[in-house]
């Protein structure tokens, strides 16, 4: 556990640019005053908003850039005019570079996606990073993944997303002993496709500190009927959208329902206190932030329209991902479950062939 935490800022990601950045970092701030951060951005529009706030600029320093991704990027483009020289990835290098514990980015996904894994490397037994979010469910909360990093996950992948996974929820949820599902049609047995099988097959056999529910169904993410729902990340976007446009859809529904009449707005006024939780649990800011699990190193992505509270947010997650050593927690499970699989191929090796005599 890392006593003293920095955490890298791609300023100049995002759809609200270096304002809300700062703003948020001064939200969190308040919340967790022994943290420090590095700004990566336009020293003269980040200067004046730091030179506004005394005690986020004592904690702060700012690394001068003026290339900036685009959210209409390509990775590859995102690549050619940025690397080692956009906002983006100087703020992941950081944390390579041991300067900083965790980097954050509201910017492009996709160049997100690819230069984090370019500049921290995946680990041992990791193919590719998961992208890795917390859902409000009826019981608290439940970490997804993957919610957008792999359109396509193989058996394995699914396993190392599970392993992840739990290890997230140990570290974000405080969950000593997490619950995993895998997300499929059904929960029974015999449905899905052969890779959800087969991982299932594995996590069964895997003797980790968490438990393998079986299979979950769509439902079952906001019932929060585990702690851990591992799925492939085409899957866990459209998830991941639908439920937050539905949340929005709810919202827009209440708010003209509560102005359609007289009597409906008085009744507001007296169940106000209660709306007003509702929508505290519904803003999508409070949870944001989603973390690529799987690299040598903690990297953040805000939604790219975050305001102040939602960037604040997903410093809170960063900060803890860092201060709980998310990275240790992923490395020492994956060389328990990859022992496992060793011992298995060579049990298998030197099994002899039955006769066919």
């Amino acid at each position: 556990m890392a006593s003293s935490i920095t955490i890298a800022l791609d300023a100049m990601g995002g759809d609200l640019g270096c304002e809300a950045v700062v703003s948020g970092a001064s939200i969190a701030r308040v919340r967790q005053p022994d943290v420090r951060y590095e700004f990566h951005g336009d020293e003269g529009q980040l200067k004046p908003l730091l030179d506004a706030d005394a005690e986020l600029k004592a904690v702060s320093t700012i690394h001068h850039t003026d290339v900036a991704i685009s959210m209409d990027d390509k990775p590859s483009q995102a690549l050619r005019a940025g690397r080692k020289v956009s906002s983006m990835w100087l703020a992941i290098d950081a944390v390579k570079q041991g300067r900083a514990h965790a980097a954050v980015s509201c910017g492009n996904t996709g160049a997100l996606t690819v230069m984090a894994r370019m500049v921290l490397r995946t680990m041992p037994g990791i193919s590719r990073p998961a992208l890795a979010a917390i859902w409000p469910t009826m019981r608290g909360e439940t970490v997804v993944l993957d919610v957008g990093a792999n359109v396509v996950a193989e058996h394995d992948a699914l396993v190392n997303f599970a392993i992840m996974g739990e290890a997230m929820a140990r570290t974000a949820l405080g969950q000593p002993k997490p619950t995993v599902g895998l997300l499929n049609i059904g929960a029974e047995e015999m449905k899905g496709n052969e890779q959800i099988k087969a991982a299932a097959e594995t996590l069964r056999s895997t003797h980790l500190d968490f438990e393998f529910a079986g299979f979950v169904e769509g439902d079952d993410i906001s019932k929060g009927t585990v702690d851990v729902v591992v799925t492939d990340g085409f899957t866990g976007n459209i998830a991941l959208k639908t439920a937050e446009g539905t949340a929005r859809l709810i919202g827009d529904y209440l708010s003209n329902a509560m102005r359609r009449s007289l009597a409906s707005r008085i009744g507001y006024l007296f169940a106000r206190g209660a709306f007003n939780v509702l929508r505290q649990r519904m803003d999508p800011s409070r949870v944001n932030g989603g973390v690529f699990l799987g690299l040598n190193g903690v990297v953040v992505k805000s939604h790219g329209s975050a305001t102040a509270e939602g960037i604040a947010a997903a410093l809170d997650l960063a900060i803890d991902m860092a201060r709980n050593d998310i990275i240790k927690k992923i490395a020492v499970d994956l060389e328990q479950v990859q022992g496992g699989r060793d011992d298995a191929a060579e049990q298998a090796e030197a099994t002899p062939e039955p006769s066919t005599a």
